[in-house]
């Protein structure tokens, strides 16, 4: 088993040991490029995703067979849809989505979490999808119009400056993306302006427990791959609590869902991440 293999089934099954530059769960690189800027990173990040849309390739394992939800969330979706995942975790069952909500989906990639829960909040709710991917919007979008999908709207946008209106969503979910951005305290402060006053948070993540070495924060594919971005817990906790959220709850996952005995030290795994907006907020 190769390198990349190796971490890909860490990653599925568990945790990945912080020792070094050992690549993530969907690849490494020998190549150690220095950060420089957050558009670097933005620029890198978004190649890698549309070669991924353009090749049709899973983030992480059999791209044939999704083992992150249960089945019979899957069984009405095509298989180029219901498999094509690039997340870490199911946010949908942990959303518990009831109809008539509005959701919105902070980087729907292929478009498998927006169609799930456009399902489950029916005619009556609204789900809004944002990537800054064309050719995963395009994945997407053309997914929804073969399947007639009416309640989602697939839009262009950054998770720092989402071309969406304030206070007007009762459910921010997202699936191991996060991670990928390079101003996260940005994207926190835009899920609670976006969230209704009472609205919650659903998030599936990437984070650490412990320092990342300092090549792998460095390196190109990583960021990519979920890795050099990923928050240390409490750090990823705080930041939702700086902006105003409340109720914050961390929960160590195995990839396929499973809830970890403890939390691995000095590892990278994957998360669900639960929050709520205030009722009332307090001015700021």
């Amino acid at each position: 088993m190769s390198t990349t293999d190796s971490i890909q089934e860490s990653v599925k099954d568990k945790s990945v040991p912080m020792s070094g530059n050992e690549g993530a769960c969907c690849g490494g690189s020998d190549q150690i490029v220095v950060v420089r800027e957050g558009e670097e990173i933005r620029d890198n990040v978004q190649e890698f995703y549309a070669e991924r849309a353009r090749n049709s390739s899973s983030c992480c394992g059999d791209a044939s067979q999704n083992l992150l939800y249960e089945s019979d969330l899957l069984s009405d979706l095509p298989d180029d849809v219901a498999n094509f995942t690039l997340g870490c975790g199911d946010p949908i069952t942990l959303a518990q989505l009831q109809p008539g909500e509005v959701v919105l989906d902070l980087g729907s990639g292929g478009g498998l979490d927006c169609f799930l829960a456009a399902k489950q909040v029916g005619e009556d709710g609204f789900v809004i999808g944002i990537d800054m991917t064309p050719e995963m919007l395009e994945r997407a979008t053309t997914a929804s119009q073969r399947m007639g999908i009416e309640n989602v709207d697939f839009r262009q946008g950054y998770l720092e400056d989402m071309p969406v209106d304030n206070d007007s969503v009762d459910v921010v979910i997202s699936n191991c993306v996060i991670n990928l951005s390079p101003d996260k305290p940005k994207v926190f402060a835009e899920m609670f302006r976006t969230l209704k006053p009472g609205g919650r948070v659903s998030v599936s993540d990437i984070v650490t427990s412990g320092e990342l070495p300092e090549d792998v924060r460095n390196d190109m594919v990583a960021w990519g791959a979920c890795i050099a971005g990923a928050l240390e817990m409490d750090e990823y906790i705080q930041g939702l609590e700086q902006v105003g959220f409340e109720d914050v709850n961390l929960i160590a996952k195995t990839g396929d869902g499973e809830l970890m005995e403890g939390i691995p030290q000095d590892s990278l795994f994957s998360a669900s991440i639960t929050a709520s907006k205030p009722h009332s907020p307090e001015l700021n």
